[in-house]
């Protein structure tokens, strides 16, 4: 008799993780936290903390790209708007995922390259 591998947290727990996760660039934790929480918990079965750190994820490597191209474009001023704007767009899609993650919807981001499947 096999068992399929359980998840130990319960579903308030998982909301709560799934919220943390949207909310990892305002805490600090920014590309790490996602990173951390996908890699532990992408076995888990049943649980949605896994499509909650993978899209975290993308949005975060995604926003990573778009600061980086921004900041090379700062040489022809146009990169200082950039910066701001992508300052302003990952804080207030932060905010969405994190309010999707509460009501229990796995919040797909605007403008996210897909680099984890």
């Amino acid at each position: 008799m096999t068992t399929e591998p359980q998840s130990n947290l319960t579903p308030s727990s998982d909301k709560l993780w799934n919220v943390l996760l949207h909310l990892s660039p305002i805490l600090g934790l920014g590309l790490i936290g996602p990173l951390v929480v996908y890699l532990v918990t992408k076995k888990d079965a049943g649980s949605s903390i896994p499509d909650h750190a993978k899209e975290t994820l993308n949005f975060h490597i995604s926003m990573f790209i778009y600061v980086m191209i921004s900041a090379v474009l700062t040489l022809v001023i146009i990169g200082i708007v950039l910066l701001f704007i992508c300052a302003i767009v990952s804080i207030v899609l932060a905010v969405i995922g994190a309010v999707k993650a509460s009501d229990g919807i796995v919040y797909r981001y605007p403008l996210c390259i897909r680099f984890v499947n």
